[in-house]
């Protein structure tokens, strides 16, 4: 039997390799792994082990991480065992019990989502391409709900304009494919407008879009730009691009779109998935009850 930290990096390179696994779920495969490894002292861990990781996790670690991290290392010793390595895997009798708090998903204001826009487009001159390429993450990320790894994963192949509208091509997770089709004649009219702009990159590199050094852009670099236009508004809430998402969804619902439509866009596989942000809607609509309804503007007492 091979020494733990072989078999792990095995494994890795067959994901990579044979089960065409994205370099995102890779790396948190790999992420999740090692740390494991580390807590075992490079053993391989029985039930009574595993038992006690699961609880250093649950002190460390958020619900849906620890789900994760434990989905990671499940999946490993499966193969091990298919593979013959292991005669036994210990999860097969473990009972693992994550009690996890109902986490709503987080929305942004509508009035920080305008402001961050109006910024962007204030600062836009003719020429100011990166300023440009700006307000394009912005305006997709606020008007398709992709994730911010289908954000930055858009290529020429992927990315499609034509007279009567946009059309993207999304590889989402677990290599479930969509297409979000956009005709709002002011975001059309921005991205030809970037299409042209970057033309050159775009051809020689396939991306869509790029750094100021001419690299495709990554998901840390996107954050940065949100944070650079919540200083330029004065906003210190924290804003992620998944908040975005989440925003585009949940406003979708709240505006009467059919729940499956909205499932269909995100590109989740399963309704219950989409079905929390009905949840976020139901308190939204508390919430407006009580500050639009005249009895809470009435005041009467005994």
């Amino acid at each position: 039997m091979q020494q733990l930290l072989s078999q792990i990096m095995d494994y890795l390179e067959t994901g990579k390799a044979e089960k065409r696994l994205s370099p995102n779920t890779i790396k948190a495969y790999r992420i999740d792994l090692q740390q494991f490894w580390v807590f075992t002292g490079g053993v391989w861990a029985d039930q009574d082990m595993l038992g006690q990781y699961i609880k250093y996790l649950n002190q460390q670690f958020a619900p849906r991480s620890v789900k994760r991290k434990l989905a990671s290392i499940r999946a490993f010793y499966h193969e091990m065992k298919v593979k013959g390595e292991l005669e036994e895997n210990p999860f097969d009798r473990l009972q693992i019990r994550i009690h996890s708090p109902r986490q709503l998903p987080r929305i942004i204001p509508s009035q920080i989502v305008h402001d961050l826009l109006q910024s962007a487009y204030d600062n836009y001159r003719p020429g100011s391409r990166w300023v440009l390429r700006d307000i394009v993450v912005l305006e997709l990320l606020f008007s398709t709900g992709l994730r911010v790894s289908e954000l930055c994963a858009l290529s020429k192949e992927t990315f499609l304009l034509t007279d009567s509208g946009l059309r993207l091509l999304v590889n989402g997770k677990g290599r479930k494919e969509r297409i979000i089709q956009i005709t709002t004649p002011e975001l059309v009219h921005l991205t030809k407008i970037y299409d042209n702009e970057f033309s050159k990159e775009i051809q020689n590199q396939g991306a869509i879009l790029f750094n100021q050094k001419g690299r495709p852009l990554s998901p840390q670099s996107v954050r940065r730009i949100i944070n650079k236009y919540l200083k330029r508004i004065g906003v210190s809430s924290h804003v992620t691009p998944h908040m975005f998402r989440h925003t585009f969804a949940t406003s979708l619902l709240e505006a009467g779109l059919d729940i499956r439509y909205i499932q269909s866009l995100l590109g989740h596989s399963s309704i219950s998935t989409t079905q929390i942000y009905t949840h976020v809607t139901v308190n939204r609509l508390t919430s407006l009850l009580a500050e639009k309804h005249p009895r809470g503007k009435m005041t009467f007492s005994l």
